[in-house]
C-alpha cells in the first residue's frame, strides 16, 4: 500500500529545535459540523464516495479521578472537506459505523487504538481497512510518531495542539475546535496520499 520509494523522500527524524522551527498550520478548507440526523446522512452519502479517508476522534477530557465521559465527536476528512460529527447531539449512527467496516474505504488514523476502543463501547464494532500511521510509518523507517512530528517531517507544518483538552461537548464548538479537530483528520489524509505516491 505505501511506498518505500515514496517513505524515503522524507527525513524519518526530528529534533525539538527542528520541530519548533516548522511553522504552525491548520485545514484551510470546508468544515462540516453535523449535529442532526438529516444532515449527518447526508454527509455519510458524501463520504461513501470516497477511496481513502482521514480519521480521529476527540473526547472531553478527564481532570477528577474516576470521571469518565463519552467520545463526542468523529472527524472524517474527505478530499475537500472535514465533516465533525458530534455524537453528544445526534447520538449513535449505525450508517457512521458501517463506513468503519468497510473494506473498501482505507480509513487512516494517528495513535487509533483507544479510538476504536471507545468506539465499540458505544456499539459493537468489527473495522475493516483502517490503519494506523503511527505503526505503518514505523514500518517505513521513521523514528517518530504522532501527529504533530509525523505531519511537521512528512507535510512541513504541525498542527497546534491548544485545543487538546478544551471542552467537546460544549454546546457550541468554537471556530478553533474545529479548527483543531478538522486538521487532525485532514493530517492523516494528506500523510497516506504523499506515503503511497499520490501526492
Amino acid at each position: 500500500m505505501f511506498s518505500q520509494t515514496a517513505a524515503d523522500l522524507y527525513n524519518k527524524e526530528i529534533t525539538k529545535e527542528e520541530l519548533e522551527a516548522i511553522p504552525t498550520g491548520h485545514f484551510e478548507g470546508d468544515i462540516v459540523t453535523i449535529e442532526d440526523y438529516e444532515s449527518a446522512f447526508l454527509a455519510i452519502e458524501r463520504i461513501q464516495q470516497e477511496t481513502i479517508l482521514g480519521f480521529d476522534t476527540e473526547t472531553r477530557p478527564s481532570f477528577k479521578k474516576g470521571e469518565i465521559h463519552s467520545m463526542a465527536l468523529i472527524q472524517i476528512a474527505t478530499a475537500n472537506q472535514v465533516f465533525l460529527f458530534r455524537l453528544t447531539k445526534i447520538g449513535h449512527l449505525p450508517a457512521l459505523w458501517k463506513i468503519l467496516s468497510d473494506k473498501n474505504i482505507l480509513k487512516a488514523g494517528i495513535g487509533i487504538e483507544n479510538d476504536i476502543r471507545d468506539l465499540s463501547k458505544i456499539h459493537p464494532l468489527k473495522v475493516a481497512n483502517l490503519i494506523d500511521l503511527n505503526t505503518e510509518c514505523g514500518k517505513l523507517g521513521f523514528k517518530v510518531a504522532g501527529v504533530r512530528k509525523l505531519s511537521a517531517l512528512i507535510l512541513g507544518l504541525k498542527p497546534s495542539k491548544t485545543q487538546q483538552t478544551s471542552n467537546w461537548e460544549a454546546v457550541e464548538l468554537t471556530q478553533a475546535q474545529k479548527n483543531y479537530a478538522a486538521t487532525d483528520a485532514w493530517v492523516c489524509r494528506e500523510i497516506t496520499l504523499r506515503l503511497m505516491g499520490i501526492q
